[in-house]
């Protein structure tokens, strides 16, 4: 949160964020009235950044067929991610995230091994999404309040940093450093952490938990179909672009790699609009070109970005080309 010279037009633009949130089907709650000690909370101190019973109950509403001690270790090991560092932490939950929970269990006078999962990434109705604004975590001896946390069955999966678009002081990167200081000083909050905004009202931008400044992109289109207007709000575009349920289900499930070097986790890598768009057509083409059909719904929005022979029949093995380029810095 800033203090810029004009706050109530930063806090028109979190408004603006959060409505577009609503839209695509998140809850929005404010931060002080679920805060620890109000009639609603959902926390039993600043310190605690998970929403724990949010996630309790998707825990036991996903993994019906798990005994309780299942669920209770799956939740431990999210709540106690034990790792040396905050991205050795981020890359386990991620891990567990999309190859579910190892868990065991008695069964029949036997061990049982099984998996329980965090998300249903095919209905992303029986998911709890949540946008949580002025959402304030205390970390030793310091009080962070970022703008808008983004909550997956009770998981801070997203922050949007915001700054004042009437501060001619505050930029996009003004926001990228108020980033920077929660991760070294509110570091909890980002355990869990898929993907990150900064937005000064004119431009945004997302990275991910390790991207410096040139990996911070914008997010050019919707559905896929055509570039947005440049009228349309830059912050509007990234929101309803990348954080639509079900695209961000995609997105976290296959669009998302760590990068290693000899001495262990290098960095988190996200995916850009291009590639994320170009890459499911390309599995579509292909499975159309073998002559493979999938008839609960499709692999991918249409892309207008990639062209290809119209009239493509199944089974023609014909699958085309995908043109790729560098998105450039800026």
């Amino acid at each position: 949160m800033e203090n810029g010279s004009d706050p109530f037009r930063r806090i028109i633009l979190e408004e603006a964020a959060l409505s577009w949130l609503a839209e695509l089907g998140y809850a929005i709650k404010s931060g002080p009235l679920i805060a620890p000690g109000e009639l609603f909370s959902e926390r039993e101190s600043y310190q605690q950044v998970l929403l724990r019973q949010r996630l309790r109950d998707a825990l036991a509403r996903l993994n019906p067929t798990l005994p309780a001690e299942a669920i209770e270790e799956a939740f431990r090991k999210i709540v106690h991610l034990n790792a040396p560092s905050l991205l050795q932490a981020n890359r386990a939950f991620h891990r567990m995230l999309v190859d579910g929970v190892e868990v065991e269990f008695q069964a029949d006078g036997r061990i049982v091994h099984d998996k329980a999962w965090l998300v249903d990434f095919q209905e992303p109705d029986w998911n709890d999404w949540l946008a949580v604004n002025q959402f304030t975590v205390v970390e030793g001896h310091t009080e962070r309040r970022p703008d808008v946390v983004l909550f997956l069955n009770g998981l801070p999966v997203g922050v949007i940093e915001l700054k004042n678009p009437a501060d001619e002081n505050a930029t996009i990167w003004t926001a990228f450093h108020q980033l920077e200081t929660y991760k070294l000083q509110i570091s909890s909050l980002f355990a869990t952490n898929e993907a990150n905004v900064i937005s000064d009202g004119l431009e945004a931008r997302f990275g991910s938990l390790t991207a410096n400044r040139e990996w911070f992109l914008p997010w050019r289109t919707i559905e896929g179909e055509t570039l947005a207007p440049s009228a349309l709000p830059q912050l509007e575009l990234l929101i309803k672009g990348l954080f639509e349920r079900k695209r961000f289900l995609a997105f976290l499930r296959s669009f998302i790699v760590f990068e290693q070097d000899q001495g262990g986790v290098a960095g988190k890598k996200l995916a850009g609009y291009h590639q994320f768009h170009a890459v499911n057509v390309a599995v579509e083409e292909t499975l159309r070109a073998a002559a493979f059909t999938k008839k609960a719904g499709s692999l991918r929005e249409p892309g207008v970005f990639f062209t290809r022979s119209p009239g493509g029949a199944p089974g023609d093995r014909r699958v085309g080309v995908v043109w790729h380029t560098q998105e450039p810095a800026s």
